[in-house]
């Protein structure tokens, strides 16, 4: 399940491909006499994690940590008061879309990453799944698993899917298909309902442009594509459209969608507005269309691509009661980096906050003014 090697001064372990523990050469040769390498990477307090996708730091959080999982849109649970719950296990992402929200893979502007352990997620998501049954009779519970980044690249993603079964009425997910594969697809059967697979331009050069990746292979996704649609879980097409790049390609998209049999239980394809975000990537030339616009341009495509929250069975439900309100004075302990420079995350009243604009370390405290909590999901200023 990993491999090691030794480089500048480290002994490296890769784990499944995906964390990365760095343990110095003279405090993994004083371990090595009495311990396994196993027991090595989970004890050993002298090392660093990073992510192998990213190579950024890497925080694996655990019900050990205390890191609760509710607060933050890079991790955890989100809850926007219907009865989907997004599960975000890990971000970072293998490929670097020129058009992406959040500025993932080979980033500028995010610095830190996050894992979360998958038996951790399950009792989380149990009690989220349990408090929405009480009080949203007669609604099935969705679990979403979705990111700031590629669910694929978490190393523990087939286990959690089939745990999270056990929990919801139906899972499913967001990726970009590149880590697919008949294996994967085959043992997810019965477990996994549906998959939002993105797919932006069929053309091999457009399609490498997209993704920011020379070698993003789109008829590796195609033929994923396919098998998804011969098995037994739905499948969603989700290009984005970005005006300037792909407006001629969103057409083939449906057509391909149409013909290999996508949108069994659900609708078949998912178009996606490209919207310009203060942090995200804004490729040259490309035009934001107005949500007016773009609904227009659908509409003239097809009715059907409109798409509402009652085609998946997305329902109101109660929200979790929210720990802070809007202007609230508080003082915090800071547990972990943010997701960007000048960010901190600190923890309150079982709830994870994002403070923006702070030089302070981890283990300092800091008197802050909560300045979001939508959804539970909290931002907090210095005060």
């Amino acid at each position: 399940m990993f491999r090691k090697y030794v480089r500048n001064g480290y002994v490296t372990f890769i784990i499944r491909e995906a964390i990365e523990v760095r343990i110095p050469i003279k405090i993994y040769e004083r371990y090595s006499k009495r311990y396994s390498d196993r027991d090595i990477i989970t004890y050993c307090v002298h090392k660093d994690i990073y992510n192998h996708i990213t190579g950024r730091k890497l925080y694996y959080i655990t019900e050990e940590s205390g890191i609760p999982l509710i607060g933050h849109t890079a991790f955890g649970l989100i809850d926007r008061g219907t009865n989907l719950i997004q599960v975000r296990p890990c971000s970072g992402c293998n490929l670097n879309c020129i058009f992406c929200s959040v500025d993932e893979g080979v980033s500028k502007t995010r610095v830190t990453d996050y894992m979360v352990d998958p038996d951790y997620m399950i009792k989380e998501f149990k009690k989220l799944a349990d408090f929405k049954r009480r009080h949203c009779k007669n609604q099935n519970i969705e679990a979403h698993i979705d990111g700031q980044g590629e669910p694929f690249i978490y190393p523990y993603i087939v286990d959690l899917i089939k745990k999270l079964k056990n929990e919801a009425d139906v899972v499913s997910i967001q990726t970009n298909g590149t880590l697919l594969n008949e294996r994967i697809i085959e043992e997810l059967e019965g477990y996994l309902d549906r998959i939002n697979l993105s797919i932006n331009s069929l053309d091999e050069k457009k399609a490498k442009i997209l993704a920011g990746r020379a070698d993003y292979d789109i008829n590796h996704v195609k033929s994923m594509a396919k098998e998804i649609a011969n098995s037994e879980i739905d499948l969603l097409i989700a290009p984005v459209w970005v005006p300037g790049y792909n407006d001629s390609d969103i057409l083939d998209i449906l057509k391909f969608g149409k013909k290999i049999g996508a949108g069994k239980r659900w609708k078949p394809f998912g178009v996606q507005k490209y919207i310009r975000y203060r942090f995200g990537r804004h490729p040259k030339g490309a035009r934001e269309m107005t949500f007016k616009k773009f609904y227009s341009e659908l509409r003239k495509i097809d009715e059907s691509l409109i798409l509402s929250p009652s085609d998946f069975g997305i329902a109101k439900c109660k929200s979790l009661p929210k720990k802070f309100k809007i202007g609230e004075k508080v003082r915090l302990k800071i547990e972990m980096h943010g997701r960007m420079r000048g960010e901190m995350i600190a923890i309150g009243r079982d709830r994870v906050i994002q403070i923006i604009g702070t030089e302070k370390k981890p283990g300092s405290f800091i008197d802050a003014r909560i300045v979001r909590n939508r959804h539970n999901v909290y931002v907090a200023v210095p005060s």
